[in-house]
């Protein structure tokens, strides 16, 4: 009986100590804990939603050539009106310029659904908005949602920007002017989410963005779940596309998606400019995680910037990248104040250009006035366990004014046709089993 009682003992010590490893471990790259709010991946069902507001019963037409705006509006408002509920695309396509969620509504794309948006300018209205790190008016998107707290998208269907017509008119812009900017060339974004807390993405495919596919500015615990992100590169590259932008965001979960886009998958912004620091519609982006993704062709998986003055606690766990040209990309961009700190990769297999790209990004520089140009820093970035099929595994070129420090690079498996690296743009860099090309990097 005492041996018993004593192995019992033992069991529970042995539990306990694994139960406090676990715990150690779910903690963001600062030592931080991970709340479970990011192990809580239930999804929200159509029943949760509310009274169901099926838009054909609410005079939409099954129609896809005829532009139903106003209709599927006021099928919004009337839900708003009575207390909220879900508004539901069923089988079909539906054609729309901008519309507007309210509080308490939220939007289900039926499996075989298609909200397509219209592919002429004036059905988005300008309004007060967000754009490249500026508060602008600009387009709305074709799904705008504004302080609406627990805002929801789901089901299995499909929300199409329609872009070819928009991404046409750009390159012919850039054909006449090669230094136009991306504004100026009219064109929507896909989704928009501005101000909202608890909002939930889950299982939409999100196809043909005119401009950025999703785009959440100002939010708090924001999930997206199981979503296929799309926009071609061929035969017409779709421009400026980004799956996924995060701009002054905290506690965002982004979870078993595919992106593949022709611009950035998921890129974190936060404002710029040499006194972006200082801007109050500016902040900065906390408590990200991206796991058990799948990256197809991109410019790359996770970018800090363009547009971006702080990010913190940022982890990329569990992917696939293939096509990307980069997977980790640190725009220093010299015109602005940043800061990225605290960024982990781990487990990361697959292909690409680069692994980690981290150069001065000068596109539209511009210091308005200031005579110095303001400092970047990028610490505490961590890459581990990778297996990476690559052309350039470190791509590091930074200028004087980029600080670069505590920078991990732990268990690589990598092929690169070029392995080598400078370790002196790196104020503090442990290499600990980084194999290139089977040679251990030291």
């Amino acid at each position: 009986m005492k041996k018993i009682v004593v192995a019992l003992l033992c069991m529970l010590a042995l539990s306990a100590q694994l139960v406090a490893q676990n715990v150690s471990k779910a903690a963001f790259p600062d030592g931080s804990p991970i709340s479970g709010w990011f192990t809580t991946t239930q999804k929200v069902s159509l029943a949760q939603l509310g009274k169901t507001y099926v838009i054909t019963n609410y005079g939409v037409k099954l129609d896809s050539t005829v532009v139903q705006t106003d209709a599927i509006q006021k099928t919004i408002d009337a839900a708003a009106q009575k207390g909220g509920g879900v508004i539901v695309i069923p089988k079909g396509t539906f054609m729309s310029g901008a519309l507007f969620f309210k509080p308490r509504t939220h939007l289900y794309v039926a499996e075989g659904a298609v909200l397509k948006g219209s592919n002429n300018i004036v059905d988005y209205p300008k309004l007060p908005s967000r754009m490249e790190g500026q508060s602008l008016d600009y387009f709305a998107a074709l799904v705008n949602a504004y302080q609406v707290d627990g805002f929801t998208i789901s089901g299995k269907g499909t929300i199409d920007g329609n872009g070819l017509r928009f991404w046409e008119a750009f390159w012919q812009r850039r054909k006449e002017n090669p230094n136009c900017t991306n504004l100026e060339v009219s064109r929507p974004r896909l989704v928009f989410i501005w101000k909202c807390n608890n909002v939930q993405v889950q299982d939409v495919n999100l196809h043909n963005a005119g401009f950025w596919t999703s785009h959440y500015y100002q939010c708090q615990h924001v999930k997206v779940l199981d979503a296929h992100i799309y926009s071609p590169y061929k035969p017409v590259k779709a421009p400026s596309t980004d799956a996924i932008d995060i701009d002054a965001c905290s506690n965002v979960l982004i979870k078993g998606c595919y992106m593949s886009v022709n611009d950035d998958a998921i890129a974190l912004k936060g404002g710029k400019g040499p006194w972006a620091d200082r801007v109050p519609s500016n902040g900065a982006n906390t408590n990200i995680i991206i796991e058990d993704c799948e990256f197809g062709f991109c410019h790359s998986a996770l970018t800090c910037g363009s547009e971006a003055i702080h990010n913190r606690n940022i982890v990329m766990r569990n992917c696939h990248v293939s096509e990307a040209s980069r997977v980790l990309w640190l725009k220093m961009r010299p015109d602005t104040p940043q800061l990225y700190e605290y960024i982990r990769l781990e487990n990361i297999k697959g292909q690409a250009h680069s692994l980690l790209y981290a150069k001065p990004w000068t596109q539209f520089y511009d210091l308005q006035g200031r005579k110095d140009e303001p400092l970047s820093y990028a610490n505490h970035v961590t890459l581990k366990n990778i297996e990476l099929v690559c052309d350039t595994f470190f791509d590091v070129a930074v200028s004087a004014r980029d600080k670069l420090s505590n920078f991990t690079f732990e268990n690589f498996a990598v092929e690169s046709k070029n392995a080598a690296i400078d370790k002196s743009v790196v104020n503090g860099f442990i290499l600990k089993n980084v194999k290139v090309n089977n040679k251990i990097v030291e």
